[in-house]
């Protein structure tokens, strides 16, 4: 018997979708999952882990002992400098009721942690922020490479130009996405991130 907080759900051919409760979950299912569980991939998401290329009875088989809240992630803390000058900072410090000089300081005093990747190749999902920051009403065209953002409850930075509608307050010259790299994304799900400001 699979943990009743888990649904799952076959993927095409050695696939196996785990609905879980939210982000947090997912971070923690996947974690624990990777050296209990042969996989080719597992990808924690919003509210669902993908398990890519594996034999599902064999993976549902041994969820059955995880249980949620266990696994905290414990990777290296990747520190990004950021120069605070996001054409948003001011106007999303005002949305939040705090100045721009409060916001870069408690945003450079959290601990964030990546969730999940995805929107484009190397974009971290980052966990932690206190705030609840709506998108732009209507999404620019192109955002920099490097632009730092939030988003919901989300911190994000782009690894490349794109058109987003996150609120822009400062940027990085960190390279988030190099493909020839072993692990091409910078900020992988489970890594711990501290923002510097600059």
């Amino acid at each position: 018997m699979v943990t009743p907080l888990l649904r799952c759900r076959a993927v095409g051919v050695g696939g196996l979708l785990v609905e879980v409760v939210d982000a947090g979950q997912a971070l923690d299912l996947a974690l624990w999952a990777r050296g209990r569980i042969h996989s080719v991939d597992i990808v924690p998401a919003a509210r669902t882990v993908l398990f890519d290329g594996c034999v599902p009875e064999r993976v549902t088989a041994v969820l059955r002992d995880w249980m949620p809240g266990g696994d905290l992630p414990e990777g290296p803390i990747v520190e990004l400098a950021v120069v605070y000058d996001g054409p948003d900072l001011a106007s999303t410090a005002s949305l939040i009721g705090i100045t721009a000089e409060d916001l870069v300081e408690q945003h450079t005093a959290i601990e964030h942690v990546v969730a999940f990747c995805g929107f484009a190749p190397g974009f971290g999902y980052l966990a932690g922020s206190p705030w609840d920051v709506p998108r732009l009403e209507a999404p620019r065209p192109r955002v920099e490479p490097g632009s730092v953002g939030l988003a919901g409850t989300w911190t994000g930075a782009y690894p490349s130009a794109s058109p987003g509608g996150w609120r822009l307050i400062g940027r990085t010259e960190a390279v988030l996405w190099d493909p020839s790299r072993p692990e091409p994304a910078l900020l992988a799900p489970g890594t711990r991130v501290r923002f510097v400001a600059r």
